[in-house]
């Protein structure tokens, strides 16, 4: 059963939980075997870096959603009507925070606020949007009052289950029929530990359970960490202020999301003034993307996609119907209640050819479409200029979210006049398609990328290094 469109009317409730028993085509046992192998390096390379624990859902109850048996909170269902300002808070409450110590000035590594608030989504609409803020214990060293930092997380997946926000509850939920990882809690606590209050957005439709989560939608996502920025300011009780600096940080889904916030910021949020943005491994060209994900381990985001872009676009579905098969129609509507592992276990290395009526690919179907062409020309982020300095990182070796189409947004800022620090993170070839080429960068390059953000919070100036593009790999 799909949730219903986005309206400005309420939604009914609805109870989802797919069956989780699907299995990898292989030719002969000997593949099979292999392809067991590379679901568990990439399931391990998603794990690798995180502390997590197991919480049991809560029982459902009359009205509840339930999404692959995780009971979603009734927090997350918006109301009928929405206030008309955006940022402005729709409802709060306490957010435990699953990894947390006792400490002198407090719980360690703060105290959580779970937000609802009003954004704008790519239709000029208003959506509710989730997330959390954590007001943190550690003082801020770097002078001047203390900051914040408006984190978009990486990819989550399509089912509410999956929000950030849980995740901070819940690090790890894994009862059967999916399995949601908290992994942005390591920078958000890093964060905290230097001293920022932090804000992380949930997207729209991820965790609010009136529509689908528009993946990877560059208005959408862009919209929502900036009116997170807005409804942390007017927050009660927290320690920020509109004279508190303000930086954005994201990685992949994360930094797509944080690069067009950078982008969009002086005409959407021009109340708003950005000390700097860290984007990193940003999908800027989703044509390119489409041809990374595609048969690798992450080819579920690929049904997110288009699950987001036909609910936004519902005149593209006419195309989707002449192209999908039933495969493809069948993935795509359970794929939209999974997470990350769930769709690393049940579509890793699926071929998008697999779903469609004629063996193309998606990336033929979109070719040979001047509406899909159009639809993703109109995501490509680049097109506006960063009025605030900019880091953006992207791996060598990253074929899942392809590198040179990173790189490409770097060179289309530089030309813009953008201050810009480009950074290419060099390691070595991990595996194509295996998410690990992807997974490394964000791991190694974290510390640097707080470091960097932390130094334009307190006030330091960021020095553009586009005049070493063309040495640059």
């Amino acid at each position: 059963m799909e949730r219903p469109p986005s309206t400005d009317q309420p939604h009914p409730a609805f109870t989802r939980c797919p069956s989780t028993e699907r299995q990898l085509p292989s030719a002969h046992p000997g593949a099979a075997a292999s392809k067991r192998g590379r679901l568990l390096a990439t399931a391990l390379a998603a794990l690798a870096c995180l502390s997590v624990q197991a919480i049991p859902a809560a029982a459902a109850g009359a009205g509840d959603v339930v999404s692959r048996g995780v009971t979603i909170p009734a927090f997350y269902t918006p109301p009928a009507s929405l206030p008309a300002a955006n940022g402005a808070l729709i409802r709060t409450e306490p957010l435990p925070l699953a990894l947390s110590l006792p400490g002198l000035d407090g719980p360690l590594p703060g105290t959580a606020t779970r937000l609802m608030y009003k954004s704008t989504d790519s239709n000029g609409r208003p959506v509710a949007v989730t997330g959390a803020y954590i007001e943190p214990s550690a003082a801020w060293k770097g002078g001047g009052p203390r900051p914040l930092v408006a984190v978009a997380p990486g990819t989550m997946g399509q089912g509410d289950q999956c929000a950030a926000s849980m995740g901070l509850e819940h690090p790890l939920s894994l009862n059967g029929d999916t399995v949601s990882v908290g992994y942005e809690d390591l920078a958000i606590y890093r964060l905290l530990a230097a001293g920022t209050a932090v804000v992380v957005t949930d997207y729209a439709g991820l965790g609010a359970t009136d529509r689908l989560h528009t993946y990877v939608n560059r208005l959408d996502g862009g919209h929502a960490l900036l009116d997170a920025v807005r409804a942390a300011r007017t927050l009660t009780g927290a320690s920020i202020t509109s004279a508190s600096p303000v930086g954005l940080f994201g990685y992949s889904q994360g930094g797509g999301a944080s690069a067009s916030a950078a982008e969009l910021q002086p005409s959407y949020a021009p109340d708003i003034t950005l000390a700097g943005t860290y984007s990193g491994a940003p999908p800027a060209n989703l044509t390119e993307v489409i041809k990374g994900i595609d048969g690798s381990a992450l080819a579920g985001a690929l049904g997110w996609s288009l699950n987001g872009f036909l609910q936004s676009d519902p005149e593209l579905r006419g195309i989707a119907d002449a192209h999908l098969n039933s495969a493809g129609k069948a993935a795509l509507d359970d794929l939209s209640t999974m997470c990350v592992g769930d769709a690393i276990f049940g579509y890793a290395f699926k071929k998008s050819r697999s779903w469609t009526t004629d063996g193309q690919s998606v990336s033929d179907i979109v070719e040979s479409s001047p509406e899909l062409r159009a639809t993703l020309d109109n995501q490509r982020i680049g097109k506006l200029k960063p009025t605030s300095p900019v880091r953006l990182a992207t791996g060598i070796q990253d074929d899942i979210v392809p590198h040179g189409q990173a790189r490409q947004l770097a060179v289309d800022w530089c030309r813009k006049g953008a201050d810009i620090t480009y950074d290419a993170i060099n390691l070595p070839n991990l595996g194509d398609g295996l998410l690990t080429n992807h997974v490394a960068p964000l791991i190694t390059d974290q510390g640097d990328a707080i470091s960097w953000l932390t130094d334009r919070l307190a006030g330091k100036r960021a020095t553009s290094n586009c005049w070493t593009m063309p040495l640059q790999p």
